[in-house]
C-alpha cells in the first residue's frame, strides 16, 4: 500500500508501506479519509513517538470501509463504513483496527465528516464525563475553544445542560458561539481571568479544559471554583511554570489532573468509544452534534496541511481525503 511517511524533522511525502494484517479481533479498512491531531506536528518532530507496538505511520483516527476481517471478528462485513480511533497509521490506504473500536457512520455524513469525529470527540468525553464530571447548570472554561477539540467540548457541555465560556482569537468567536459557546474572550486583547470572574460574579468556573499551560496555569487556578477541576490535555504554552500558589489548591480543594488519550490500553479505548456511543452516537444522525471541518487537502498534499495546523488558523479540524495511487 501507499502511505505518508517522514524523517524525524523532514517533509512529508508518500511512500510504499508493508500492508497490514489484520490480527485476532481485528478489523482491515480501507482508509478514505483521516484528520490531522496536534500529535502528528509533534510525532515528526520527533517529540512524541508513537506507544510500542503501534505502527509508526501519523494519523490517530479514520474513516472507511471494511474490507476483511482477521480471525475472531464477526461484528463487522465487507462493506461497511466504518470510522475509528487508532494509536497511529491513519495516514495510509489500509489499516487494521480491533473491531471493538470501530463505530459505524450515520448514513447523513460523509467519510470526511466521519473521519473529524473520533480523535476529538473521544477526547472530549473522556474529559468531561470520565475526568471532570461536568453536571447540568456547571460552568466550564474551555481554552483554544475553536480547536478540534475545543469545537467537540463546545457542543457537548451545551448537551449535558452545562454553560461555557471559551478563549480564542477575535476572528474565531463567531463559530463558538453558534456551536453554543455561552460567552467568548478574545486572548490576544482580554484577560481572561478577569472575564471568567466577572462572568461567575466572582465564583470561578468548576471546570477548565486547558491545552496551553505556561502562564495560564497561576490564572486557570485563580478561575476556579471551589473543587474546581482542571484537566490539562496539553502544553503548547510550555511546560514549566513559576509562581503556583499551592496555598490556593489546598484553600480551595482544587483538582489538577493531566490527560491522555494514545497511550491509553486497549480495554480503556474499548469502555471509552462504547460509552461514547451510548451517550452521544444518535445525536449526530439527528444533527444534533455536528462534526467541526476547517478544511480538507488530499494526502498528497499533507505537507501543507502540517503547515496550515502549524499556523494556528484552523476552526475545527483539517482532514486528509485517501485517495488511490
Amino acid at each position: 500500500m501507499k502511505a505518508v511517511h517522514f524523517s524525524t524533522g523532514g517533509p512529508l511525502g508518500l511512500v510504499d508501506w508493508e500492508d497490514p494484517v489484520p490480527g485476532i479481533g481485528e478489523v482491515l479498512v480501507k482508509v478514505r479519509a483521516t484528520a490531522l491531531n496536534r500529535a502528528d506536528l509533534l510525532q515528526v518532530k520527533g517529540l512524541y513517538p508513537p506507544p510500542p507496538g503501534e505502527s509508526e505511520l501519523l494519523g490517530l483516527e479514520i474513516s472507511g470501509e471494511v474490507v476483511a476481517t482477521g480471525p475472531g471478528a464477526h461484528r463487522w462485513k465487507k462493506g461497511d463504513r466504518v470510522c475509528a480511533l487508532l494509536a497511529g497509521g491513519g495516514y495510509a490506504e489500509l489499516v487494521a483496527v480491533h473491531e471493538d473500536m470501530l463505530m459505524p457512520i450515520p448514513d447523513n455524513l460523509s467519510f470526511e465528516q466521519a473521519a473529524a469525529i473520533p480523535e476529538v470527540f473521544l477526547t472530549a468525553y473522556q474529559v468531561l464525563v470520565y475526568l471532570a464530571k461536568v453536571q447540568k447548570g456547571q460552568r466550564v472554561l474551555i481554552h483554544a475553544g475553536a480547536s478540534g477539540v475545543g469545537t467537540a467540548a463546545i457542543q457537548m457541555v451545551r448537551k449535558i445542560g452545562a454553560q461555557c465560556m471559551v478563549t480564542a482569537s477575535a476572528g474565531k468567536h463567531e463559530r463558538c458561539l453558534r456551536l453554543g459557546a455561552d460567552r467568548a474572550v478574545d486572548y490576544n486583547k482580554e484577560d481572561f481571568e478577569e472575564e471568567v470572574l466577572e462572568w461567575t460574579s466572582g465564583e470561578g468556573v468548576e471546570v477548565i479544559v486547558d491545552v496551553i499551560g505556561g502562564s495560564y496555569l497561576p490564572k486557570n487556578l485563580r478561575c476556579l471554583h471551589t473543587d474546581g477541576r482542571l484537566i490539562q490535555l496539553a502544553f503548547m504554552g510550555g511546560a514549566l511554570v513559576d509562581g503556583i500558589d499551592l496555598g490556593l489548591i489546598l484553600r480551595k480543594r482544587l483538582h489538577l489532573m493531566g490527560s491522555t488519550l494514545r497511550a491509553r490500553t486497549l480495554g480503556y479505548k474499548v469502555q471509552l468509544t462504547n460509552d461514547f456511543m451510548r451517550d452521544y452516537w444518535d445525536l449526530f444522525a439527528a444533527g444534533e452534534l455536528v462534526p467541526v471541518i476547517d478544511s480538507v487537502y488530499n494526502w498528497r498534499e499533507a505537507e501543507a496541511a502540517h503547515e496550515y495546523m502549524a499556523s494556528n488558523k484552523n476552526q475545527g479540524k483539517i482532514i486528509l481525503v485517501i485517495d488511490g495511487v
